[in-house]
């Protein structure tokens, strides 16, 4: 592999110039917040352990500041870019810096939220500043839609970076907690200040690191059956399950005699109930409908 010259990432002056050059004004809309500091970006590169045989994905690239970086290190990289004149201007701006790597990288003109395949090699790392309006249901749909996706490092708000990173008993232990533990060990994996960014938020970001389960949750349950109950036993946080669950399981009753069944306290709510719980009840209305099912 061709080193970058040591020029190639962009930095504020880069930044600004681009923007200026392509009239492109950050959108709160879309939570555009460009990374100006090139050691911001390189750094979420390394946290993200990205390998020189990784076909990476990043989802909201923009002016491309982190698809350099992810270039200078992957094989491929994919990125998914929603805006206009941003998906136009970006691979310009990689042939222009990179053109060494050009060959290396491809575009996905798409809503991130639409994109059901990739060209190329499948991904094997998701590494994103994600939008903060839509981080949580992009990052979910990326990781069911590609699973080949081994390794996944996002940038997010830090509020959202703990309840993803949460774990049972949290008071920020919550949907976005469990769906993402369905697919991967989740974990906090540092913090990015407000200056490295143009304009700055007003909120602090999060890094968040998921490795892929290497065994998915045992359960006859599927993710559909078990994202309903999660999503139930959330709706309605304070109340305990056997009241949160009654419309799920059709009566309180219903919900208590699906909790017992799968060992768990009609008490409880479900900030207590780890992944592997929530798909032990799910079992168990599935397992009574084929029961009712005529044979």
């Amino acid at each position: 592999m061709t080193s970058p010259t040591p020029d190639a990432l962009l930095g504020p002056a880069d930044i600004r110039d681009l923007a200026t050059t392509l009239g492109v004004r950050p959108t709160k809309q879309r939570g555009q917040n460009f990374v100006i500091d090139a050691n911001t970006v390189r750094r979420i590169v390394r946290t993200a352990q990205v390998r020189p045989d990784d076909v990476a994905v990043e989802v909201g690239p923009g002016l491309g500041s982190l698809t350099l970086a992810l270039l200078e290190v992957a094989d491929r990289v994919t990125a998914v870019e929603i805006d206009d004149v941003l998906a136009a201007a970006l691979p310009a701006t990689i042939t222009a810096r990179m053109p060494d790597r050009a060959d290396r990288f491809a575009l996905v003109h798409c809503d991130a939220m639409h994109v059901t395949e990739l060209p190329g090699p499948a991904p094997t790392a998701l590494v994103a500043n994600l939008p903060y309006n839509v981080a949580v249901p992009v990052l979910l749909h990326m990781l069911d839609t590609f699973p080949t996706i081994e390794r996944t490092l996002v940038m997010v708000q830090s509020e959202v970076a703990d309840r993803l990173a949460a774990a049972p008993g949290s008071k920020v232990y919550g949907v976005p907690s469990v769906k993402a533990n369905w697919y991967a060990e989740v974990k906090r994996a540092g913090a990015i200040g407000r200056n490295v960014f143009w304009p700055a938020p007003n909120v602090d970001s999060g890094l968040v690191s998921l490795v892929r389960r290497t065994e998915p949750v045992k359960t006859t349950a599927s993710k559909a059956e078990v994202f309903a109950v999660v999503d139930a036993a959330f709706a309605q946080r304070r109340k305990t399950l056997r009241a949160a669950l009654a419309g799920w399981a059709g009566s309180a009753a219903a919900a208590e005699t699906a909790l017992v069944a799968a060992g768990v306290s009609p008490q409880a709510r479900g900030e207590s109930l780890t992944v592997e719980e929530f798909a032990r009840i799910a079992e168990h209305k599935a397992k009574r409908h084929e029961e009712k099912e005529p044979a």
